[in-house]
């Protein structure tokens, strides 16, 4: 069956040895997250990474009670983290997380911790690294980039997360995809995940992608973060505070409405397949 949306969209073939499609005011889009953020009630923190811009990282608790089995109400919530913006030329992760603020549609029964840009001056000016020309998501083992080294001291104080969401994208993907971090055998979101965003967005349904096997747009990469002499911030996630990552990959040569649209539906299948299996 096609879906009404694949008749309008359309790759824009300008992607050719990099990203050269449509960038972001990322001042206004974290000026409009914060007022979002704030007008639901959400905590907004600012992280210190002078001489850098600060972080910004926004803060739910959950916010509904759940019958124990003695029927006295007891406290039962999913921790759950989600990032973006720590490459400045995927551009597509920022306003998704903008959108998902506006919209208001989490699960009551979910405490979230979400960091809208991990990159500030690469956003400001369409590039992968920083100011420094570092890229960021190379930096979670050694940290030297003041943007990183705050990110983890920040990360240091929180609690564990049951689940942990990286928006990125990929200039060269044919669609949509997600990497799947998830060594202990818990049930799977990807499939969950995969589903939302094939309602908005092309599936990269390649049986290789990013020179790893892939499955309907699902890689499951058997990788050992000692084995990697730099880490993305998904392994020191992996790591340190969750036991189940996803990296969502929006394919950039697709207009920017499809690439938020398709991250944001990714994040809401997460949820739901969270929110249906439990904790």
């Amino acid at each position: 069956m096609i879906k009404s949306w694949q008749h309008s969209v359309q790759r824009l073939g300008k992607n050719i040895n990099g990203y050269f499609g449509e960038g972001i005011d990322i001042d206004a889009v974290l000026s409009d997250c914060i007022t979002a953020a704030r007008a639901r009630g959400w905590s907004v923190e600012e992280i210190s990474a002078a001489p850098k811009p600060n972080l910004l990282a926004f803060l739910r608790p959950a916010s509904r009670l759940s019958e124990g089995a003695t029927g006295s109400r007891v406290a039962h919530s999913s921790r759950i983290y989600i990032s973006a913006g720590i490459h400045g030329d995927e551009p597509a992760g920022p306003p998704a997380i903008r959108q998902l603020l506006e919209q208001d549609q989490w699960p009551a029964d979910v405490s979230l911790w979400v960091l809208p840009c991990l990159n500030p001056t690469g956003s400001a000016v369409n590039r992968r690294e920083n100011a420094e020309g570092i890229d960021l998501n190379r930096q979670y083992l050694q940290p030297e980039a003041e943007e990183t080294v705050a990110h983890i001291d920040w990360l240091k104080r929180q609690p564990e997360f049951e689940l942990c969401l990286c928006l990125h994208e990929d200039w060269e993907a044919h669609g949509f995809y997600v990497y799947e971090l998830n060594p202990d055998g818990q049930p799977s979101l990807a499939e969950k995940i995969v589903a939302r965003v094939a309602e908005v967005c092309p599936i990269d349904t390649s049986e290789i992608i990013e020179g790893r096997p892939a499955q309907k747009g699902i890689i499951r990469p058997s990788v050992d973060p000692r084995s990697r002499p730099q880490w993305p911030e998904a392994f020191f996630l992996l790591t340190h505070k969750t036991r189940l990552s996803y990296t969502l990959e929006a394919p950039s040569d697709f207009p920017l409405s499809v690439r938020v649209a398709a991250l944001v539906e990714g994040v809401r299948g997460a949820l739901e397949g969270k929110g249906r299996r439990g904790t």
